[in-house]
């Protein structure tokens, strides 16, 4: 008797094996930000830190102050600013014992453009100048046709992003932080806020400043010659951009300081090179012994007068990143760059802190500038620059080393 085992039924022929389920995991997605998010999302940053801090956070344990009485003749008042090393100083109203104001540079540049022109002599010109009471000061702004500067301040525990908000809807360089006195109910002016100070805040604090990648022409941060590079060289060619050249005199520029209301005039040579920059502070350094026959001084002369100690004239290309400039106004006083391009470093444009600071905490983001600017800069958003590979310098020429209150 045979014995027989029971065959396992045979597999359909439309069936299909079954593969067990895989263990691996999926493709993890980039983490990759394009640098136009990166830097976005720095300058969000910024902001939001900015809009964390009180405008007295900004300044260290000690400083100083200099406040000045209207009732001060402009001789002392201008001898206290150079004694200082400093550029302005409060004024205060002893009779009402409230805040009056700032005195600037610009305020003793329109005082000598008002009595040069109006004077036969110097000894005429200086003996009005000396004699000159600070608070008469805005008489003289009007009798010229500028505008008076703006009577500003604001408490020093409002945040940072409020004092630079005002700074930049005003266009003033400086916002005095006023308190009140709880015993006497009157008016104690604590410190000055700049636009440095505020800048150079970001630079040493933001670590997310060193993400702002974009060039800056391409953030719209500057003002640039209207004429492409290769425009012959005239009177209009570095519009709408005020220079001067060697042979220009020193009351030339201070006319174009008045007028203008600028601070500073880049110094050119017939071909457009930038040779140095002449700065309202020069002028008051020239004058500061009484002379103003020195007004009549050309620039190459008054240069040559100039402190050995000036550190040079910062210059940059338009493709240098907004991160680069403000970890050079981490490492020294900064307060405008000159932008060149091409070997002979022909001007293109000057960037001010006030550029600067309007874009970090404006309402701006990259590509809604200027269409005329974008068309004009390719576009190298993917070529991030690495601190050795910007181009800031500063020349042998000389900016200044004056401190700004």
């Amino acid at each position: 008797m045979s014995s027989s085992s029971a065959l396992p039924p045979l597999a359909s022929p439309t069936s299909k094996a079954r593969r067990k389920p895989s263990t691996r995991r999926g493709r993890a997605a980039s983490s990759v930000q394009h640098p136009r998010e990166v830097h976005n999302s720095a300058l969000q940053a910024i902001r939001q830190f900015l809009k964390s801090k009180n405008s007295y956070d900004v300044f260290p344990v000690s400083f100083r102050i200099i406040v000045l009485d209207t009732k001060l003749e402009v001789k002392k008042a201008l001898g206290c600013l150079l004694a200082n090393g400093v550029v302005s100083a409060c004024l205060w109203n002893s009779e009402k014992s409230c805040f009056a104001g700032m005195l600037t540079v610009s305020d003793l540049i329109h005082l000598m453009q008002y009595y040069y022109q109006g004077s036969a002599t110097y000894d005429d010109v200086t003996s009005k100048i000396e004699k000159f009471r600070l608070e008469k000061l805005r008489e003289i702004e009007k009798d010229l046709g500028v505008d008076p500067p703006p009577l500003l301040s604001m408490h020093p525990m409002k945040s940072i992003w409020e004092a630079a908000r005002m700074l930049i809807q005003t266009h003033a360089r400086r916002l005095p932080l006023i308190d009140h006195d709880s015993a006497t109910g009157h008016e104690v002016v604590v410190s000055v806020m700049t636009q440095y100070r505020m800048l150079k805040f970001i630079a040493i604090n933001c670590k997310e400043a060193d993400l702002l990648h974009m060039p800056l022409r391409k953030l719209g941060i500057g003002t640039y010659v209207h004429a492409s590079p290769s425009a012959p060289l005239g009177p209009n060619r570095f519009a709408p951009l005020e220079v001067g050249y060697m042979d220009s005199t020193v009351f030339d520029i201070v006319h174009v300081f008045s007028e203008r209301g600028i601070s500073a005039v880049p110094i050119l040579d017939a071909d457009g090179r930038v040779l140095n920059l002449y700065e309202t502070v020069d002028v008051i350094s020239l004058v500061k012994s009484g002379d103003y026959r020195q007004l009549d001084l050309t620039i190459a002369t008054a240069l040559n007068m100039r402190s050995p100690d000036f550190p040079g004239v910062i210059t940059c290309t338009a493709q240098d990143s907004l991160g680069t400039l403000l970890r050079l106004i981490r490492q020294r006083r900064v307060h405008r760059l000159i932008v060149v391009e091409g070997e002979v470093s022909r001007l293109l444009g000057i960037i001010t802190l006030a550029d600067v600071l309007q874009y970090i905490v404006g309402d701006l983001g990259i590509g809604e500038g200027s269409e005329s600017v974008l068309a004009e800069v390719p576009d190298r958003s993917d070529a991030l620059l690495s601190p050795s590979a910007s181009s800031l310098s500063a020349s042998v020429a000389g900016s200044t080393s004056v401190e700004e209150q």
